[in-house]
């Protein structure tokens, strides 16, 4: 008997149960899962969150509430008593912990009706409308489908708390009504009832309020916290997530990566069984978008980029020669293993229609065969280049190249793309492979062609490397920042930085972001104040709790592991939220709607 979920009205939960208990006589409350009139028996799975138990109500029994189990219908709610009897052993059923009993019911209390649900309950493998799902989610989360990566993020969350107090971390709430100081996404605002005009924000990231908590001593914070962001919403993205916060004092970028790695390598021991290999590999940035395409490479399989620039610029073909001509232009190839019988030139057009996305206009093939080499441009390409190229990606028979030509960053997105979609197509995948990695290097600013300035990567508070300090006035364009991004199966799971803490140097940061010396006082005024008062050495990381749970549980959609999410379009179908308010609400506010 489990102690904890003990009650008044239960003495046991449906998935506890088990011979042991034979001829006791017990309690439970549930929902009724499934329903089986057998004329003079009637039958009913009854399940709750710990499992299912099957009820058995024979009239020789009780004649009163085996006529009240008639009226039972699925996702009642139901109080049954009796006596654990043991199920004839052609009957036991091995698939479920209370298998081998049944309950033989005397008391049956029906405590709830319920309508019938909207979608089956009772079989996971039927394939319901996500959208028929979000608008009856209370429903949905019945399913154990929808329980079992709930249940197993509330574990991540223990073990994550647990390993962070281990090592000495102190969990700091920070505020969730603060400053907007607008830097990448834009904020949810709060207007303020108390002092008209004014607005707090909700948080994108308590990063802020976390570096002053290392101003302030406590060198060892972490917080599992909600974060907000208004953003133009793309598949998988939710305007309120969460993430594991990190910082630390008195440290370099490679303490931070250890007390991380220590971390996964908890998480996966205590909730996967699997001992991963540590320390984790390392990649550059700069190699992983020429070798992947991505600044987030899944290296569960291959297709590794190569360029074949300097083997196929003299060739006849126009199209190379043209892209080649310009100092940006490259002609980069994927191979695809043992896959060439694959491509049949009706899937070479799928693919070529696929790269348009990318203002790609076409792909040429190479095919590794017993008898040669063949290709769709090998009248534009001599014997000693084709061999050459197959030589390069080390192709062998049955493997096929594939070549896409335009400015160097199209080639690598577009093949990046690629190599995902043929991996996924062709199932190249281990799906139970986990490919952890810290991709690192990365710059310190990209320049936004739209706002015609340079803007942070990350965040204005990374660090740049110390060898790049005296080019950020000069060439912020090759200036490196002490960033790291932890990658999981071609996701980003986690990013963070070694900050600056020299006020100096952050005034440096927004010299080079354009930052005006009154735009820089109203949004960070306090935090270059607190930075006259002795600032440590400090860096830190999050993890998005939401998609770490996704990957871990093998879940496609960050929306299968958050209990209450919104669609892709930031709206609730269950509550209808965002929702017009009373106009009294916006007096108080002093707010009002242009129409």
């Amino acid at each position: 008997m489990n102690p904890v979920v003990k009650t008044t009205l239960r003495t046991h939960t449906c998935g506890q149960l088990n011979s042991n208990f034979v001829t006791q006589t017990v309690s439970l409350i549930g929902w009724v899962h499934r329903r089986r009139d057998m004329g003079k028996l009637i039958f009913i799975d009854l399940r709750d969150r710990y499992g299912m138990t099957q009820i058995v109500f024979n009239p020789d029994n009780n004649a009163s509430i085996h006529e009240t189990a008639k009226e039972l219908r699925t996702e009642f709610v139901v109080r049954v008593t009796g006596k654990v009897i043991a199920r004839d052993a052609g009957n036991i059923n091995k698939n479920i912990v209370t298998g081998a009993i049944e309950i033989a019911a005397d008391q049956l209390e029906i405590l709830s009706r319920a309508k019938t649900p909207p979608f089956e309950l009772n079989d996971e493998r039927l394939k319901i409308d996500e959208d028929v799902r979000l608008e009856y989610r209370y429903l949905d989360l019945r399913r154990n489908f929808m329980q079992e990566p709930l249940i197993f993020r509330h574990k991540l969350a223990q073990v994550v708390r647990n390993y962070f107090t281990e090592q000495e971390f102190i969990e700091v709430e920070t505020p969730m009504l603060m400053k907007s100081t607008p830097e990448g996404a834009r904020d949810y605002l709060v207007p303020s009832r108390v002092h008209a005009g004014k607005f707090y924000a909700l948080p994108q990231s308590p990063q802020i309020y976390k570096q002053l908590l290392m101003v302030s001593g406590f060198d060892r914070y972490f917080q599992i916290v909600k974060c907000f962001r208004d953003e133009d919403l793309r598949s998988d993205r939710q305007p309120e997530f969460t993430q594991v916060d990190v910082e630390m004092s008195f440290v370099d970028m490679d303490d931070i990566l250890n007390t991380m790695e220590s971390l996964m390598g908890k998480i996966f021991k205590e909730l996967k069984g699997i001992d991963i290999s540590l320390p984790l590999k390392r990649m550059s940035y700069l190699e992983a978008v020429s070798s992947y395409g991505s600044d987030k490479p899944d290296l569960r399989f291959g297709m590794k980029i190569h360029y074949l620039d300097e083997l196929v610029k003299d060739s006849e073909f126009k199209v190379f020669k043209d892209v080649l001509s310009h100092k940006d232009g490259a002609v980069g190839c994927i191979k695809v293993e043992g896959q060439a019988a694959a491509f049949s030139r009706k899937k070479v057009d799928e693919l070529t229609e696929y790269m348009k996305e990318f203002d790609v206009k076409g792909i040429a093939t190479i095919k590794v065969e017993d008898g040669g080499v063949t290709s769709s441009i090998s009248k534009f390409l001599t014997p000693e280049t084709l061999a050459a190229i197959t030589q390069l990606v080390e192709a062998k028979a049955g493997d096929i190249i594939l070549m896409v030509a335009h400015q160097r960053k199209i080639v690598q997105s577009a093949l990046g793309s690629l190599r995902v979609k043929l991996a996924e197509e062709l199932k190249l995948i281990n799906e139970s492979d986990f490919n952890l990695l810290w991709v690192l290097d990365f710059p310190l600013f990209e320049y936004d062609a739209e706002e015609k300035r340079y803007i942070a990567m990350h965040h204005p508070f990374t660090a740049p490397m110390d060898r790049d300090l005296e080019k950020m006035d000069s060439d912020p364009a090759s200036v490196y920042a002490k960033a790291y991004d932890l990658v999981l199966n071609g996701n980003e799971i986690g990013g963070g930085s070694i900050r600056i803490h020299k006020k100096d140097i952050q005034n440096k940061m927004f010299d080079a972001l354009n930052m005006s010396q009154e735009e820089r006082e109203l949004k960070f005024g306090f935090l270059l104040k607190a930075f006259e008062y002795g600032v440590p050495p400090h860096g830190g990381i999050a993890l998005g709790f939401d998609r770490l749970t996704a990957v871990l549980t093998g879940r496609k959609s960050i929306r299968d592991v958050i209990a209450f999410p919104k669609t892709n379009s930031a709206v609730s179908l269950m509550d209808h939220a965002p929702t017009e308010v009373d106009p009294r609400q916006l007096k108080d506010l002093h707010i009002g709607i242009i129409k």
